[in-house]
């Protein structure tokens, strides 16, 4: 490392940059709340004395659990004010954090849903414990709890979300003839055709934020979904282009009307049938949209 302190804490900060931005975003599933996070994580760590560090990794994680901590309390008063559903802002992933399944598992959309039914302090914990693997005693320093209240919930989130998570994932083989059966039927209107893909119980939510129409509540079922979505598309004057792409992890359709981006549309698949459909089209939740982020766990 630099002899200058300055170059030494800019190092460890773009070291662990990456790393940092998982957690806060796992934490938050916002991707501009997570930038604004990591800002506030640097403006505190070149305050820091860095002799009297023994490990940067754990500091750093440390100082950014906390800032996503308060910001994640004060978002709760933003989200009960939000109109209709409220989804994870989506990310674009490159190829190998959908190889990483635990990863991928962790950042999709499903997992992120089920993780907003935590407590702040409990999202937290978990988070690091399982996403993360960070020892109890380092969650322990970074929420200002006891190691014997750190274990109890870290149990207690773990059962919470072990009864509420997705079941396994299907094959990429699966994935992918299940993700062109939706596009095809999509492209088509073929109402059928997009029965034969969908699960029965499948879920659909639409995110607007109140900024572009998006179905109220949740949908369940796959006759409803099904005539929701050829129904809005047939119904439409606009050119519909509808692209693959990888968004947390998992597959995903970029949604184009007239050549501008108008949505994406998160899937699950589980049985190589679909479970999962969450459609994001408020603007502001798209604008991280141009590029992949390299989501990752170290």
């Amino acid at each position: 490392m630099s002899e200058h302190p300055a170059d030494e804490a800019t190092e460890s900060f773009v070291t662990h940059r990456n790393l940092l931005f998982t957690v806060a975003y796992e934490m938050l599933g916002s991707a501009a709340d997570a930038e604004d996070v990591l800002q506030e994580t640097w403006l505190r760590w070149v305050t820091v004395d860095l002799e009297q560090v023994r490990d940067p990794r754990a500091y750093l994680v440390r100082i950014t659990t906390r800032e996503a901590l308060n910001r994640l309390r004060s978002m709760k008063r933003r989200k009960e004010a939000y109109v209709g559903p409220w989804l994870p802002e989506p990310m674009l992933t490159a190829p190998d954090v959908a190889e990483d399944v635990e990863l991928a598992e962790s950042v999709s959309m499903a997992m992120m849903l089920v993780l907003e039914t935590l407590s702040p302090t409990e999202r937290a914990v978990f988070v690091l414990r399982e996403a993360f693997g960070v020892d109890y005693d380092e969650i322990a320093a970074a929420i200002d709890k006891s190691l014997v209240a750190v274990r109890q919930i870290a149990h207690r989130a773990r059962r919470h979300v072990e009864a509420r998570r997705p079941r396994q994932v299907a094959s990429a083989r699966e994935t992918r003839a299940a993700v062109e059966s939706l596009r095809r039927a999509l492209e088509t209107g073929d109402l059928q055709g997009l029965l034969r893909v969908l699960a029965p119980e499948v879920v659909y939510m639409g995110d607007g934020g109140g900024l572009k129409y998006a179905a109220p509540r949740p949908i369940v079922g796959a006759d409803k979904v099904a005539r929701l979505i050829i129904g809005g598309t047939s119904r439409t004057a606009h050119t519909i282009a509808l692209g693959p792409t990888v968004v947390n992890g998992n597959p995903a359709l970029l949604v184009h009307l007239d050549g501008e981006l108008d949505g994406i549309m998160a899937i699950r698949v589980e049985d190589a049938r679909i479970t999962g459909l969450y459609f994001v089209r408020n603007p502001e939740k798209l604008s991280h949209i141009e590029s992949e982020v390299p989501l990752t766990r170290q």
